[in-house]
């Protein structure tokens, strides 16, 4: 069943947080499919570090609810064989920056099946990790490395911004045929609440969505980076009309939808948590320069996290783009 925002009127639906949508997710894909399994760390008995995956123990049973072992390698190695032959797993990643000892799996396995065995075996499978900053967590549990990822054909990647969303690209992600890296940016798990409907849903993959219109300049972001981006063009209004896309998917990317915004306003930002040599800003900045370079009436900021490694507390709120640098950095290209 597919079904747009504007259909929740005439549906049934619950007031959700990111991180219950993602439960909720789960469960109806879980009653939808019996090849549906989910494993990982403290998935089971204890409903995940976030409460991501809590009830579904009780409800499906210990065979479609696999606490696992602390070894990530494994856990992705063994959902890649299940994925193989007909199930559709989805491990999770306790945090991302637990993900490196699964590096391997993903793209030498999970994302070249396809191609090495020519199609005769597929990778249906989704793996998911509470990523990015801002909670105070120590360290290796504030990255946020979606480059690694886009990088890799045979993969995609899906990093929801709303709880409608997050339910919605979660089914399509497990119905893929392929590969996908959910990633759930764990600052807003519980910031703010959206009605989701109860149903079943998919949101199509590779789709951005345009969160303000505007006509001065394009700002394309993905994650918790939305809400500030939004934030910081509502304080601009006024004096400067901003576009607020969200990417949704960074793989594949949307580049119609980055393009036509360019179009429209000539000038763009790109907003994104990760460190700024390597991210995506840079792909979508070439994206635009190779096919809307005589639109341009301006340099594309990109407003970012910083080289270093993700910093501890004290540094964390300076680290993290926020609607005050955001605002700057829209600015900047404006008044070029």
């Amino acid at each position: 069943m597919t079904m747009s925002q504007t259909d929740i009127e005439t549906e049934n639906t619950q007031s959700l947080t990111l991180v219950q949508a993602v439960r909720d997710g789960l469960y109806g894909e879980m009653q939808r499919d019996d090849d549906v399994i989910v494993m990982g760390e403290d998935v089971g008995e204890n409903g995940g570090v976030f409460r991501a995956t809590q009830g579904l123990i009780e409800e499906f049973g210990g065979d479609r609810v696999i606490d696992t072992p602390l070894a990530e390698s494994g856990i992705v190695g063994t959902a890649i064989g299940m994925a193989a032959y007909g199930m559709r797993p989805v491990p999770e990643m306790q945090f991302m920056g637990f993900i490196y000892p699964a590096f391997d799996q993903i793209v030498s396995h999970a994302a070249r099946l396809r191609n090495r065995s020519r199609g005769r075996f597929t990778c249906p499978m989704v793996i998911r990790a509470p990523y990015g900053g801002g909670i105070r967590a120590p360290e290796h549990h504030s990255e946020s490395k979606e480059a690694f990822f886009v990088h890799e054909p045979g993969l995609k990647v899906v990093i929801p911004s709303t709880p409608y969303d997050t339910k919605g690209l979660l089914a399509s992600a497990i119905r893929d045929p392929d590969p996908v890296v959910f990633l759930e940016p764990k600052l807003i798990y519980r910031a703010f609440r959206e009605d989701v409907p109860d149903d079943t849903y998919t949101v199509p993959l590779g789709e951005a969505a345009t969160r303000r219109e505007g006509s001065d300049i394009s700002v394309f972001t993905w994650g918790a980076m939305t809400r500030p981006t939004i934030e910081a063009a509502d304080n601009l209004a006024g004096d400067i009309d901003v576009e607020v896309v969200d990417l949704r998917t960074l793989s594949p990317l949307d580049e119609d939808a980055i393009l036509e915004s360019f179009k429209k306003t000539g000038r763009a930002a790109v907003v994104h948590e990760a460190p700024k040599t390597g991210g995506l800003a840079g792909e979508i900045i070439a994206t635009i320069q190779e096919d809307a370079l005589l639109y341009q009436e301006a340099p594309i900021t990109r407003i970012t996290g910083f080289d270093v490694p993700y910093p501890l507390y004290a540094l964390e709120d300076y680290y993290l783009p926020e609607a005050e640098r955001i605002e700057d950095g829209i600015r900047e290209a404006v008044d070029f």
